[in-house]
């Protein structure tokens, strides 16, 4: 090289122009990706909660037909509410009548919109009286639903899971 000129080195205004619109492009990519992600476990963790509460609705109703939770002959032996199965139930058969717990925690509804609400709010409630097709609340907890009149990935509306 002469010690007149200076070599250059670096890129030039095309290819910088190039590499901004490749970046680009990548990104609108990936942006319906991460919300197909973000979607996906809220559907994940609306499921498992739908499956923690209606086991443990199930498992109620088991010790009340197993003679464990005092049961009047005209209920269905169904909870009266959703925190019945988390502050528990005192255990009739127990000699030092300890409460059954069915739930740690009650989970919350994660399509429900106000995350501010107390969990138990967030959830539709069956009772055993009321008809499938018409959900109605009642004097026990037979069922449970979210209120979400969204649709899932599945094509399927949230409050029919």
């Amino acid at each position: 090289m002469n010690g007149n000129k200076k070599c250059m080195v670096g890129f030039s205004y095309i290819e910088m122009i190039f590499t901004v619109a490749i970046l680009a492009l990548l990104a609108t990519a990936a942006v319906p990706y991460s919300e197909l992600i973000v979607t996906r476990q809220k559907e994940a963790d609306l499921k498992r909660g739908l499956r923690e509460i209606r086991t443990a609705i199930d498992a109620y109703k088991k010790s009340a037909d197993d003679g464990r939770i005092t049961k009047l002959i005209d209920e269905s032996g169904y909870p009266h509410s959703l925190e019945e199965l988390v502050m528990g139930i005192e255990d009739i058969k127990d000699p030092q009548k300890r409460k059954i717990y069915f739930l740690r925690r009650l989970p919350r509804d994660p399509t429900f919109s106000d995350q501010d609400e107390l969990a138990s709010l967030s959830w539709g409630k069956r009772s055993y009286d009321s008809d499938y097709e018409f959900p109605q609340e009642g004097v026990d907890v037979f069922d449970i639903y979210s209120l979400s009149q969204q649709e899932g990935l599945n094509g399927v509306p949230y409050n029919q899971w």
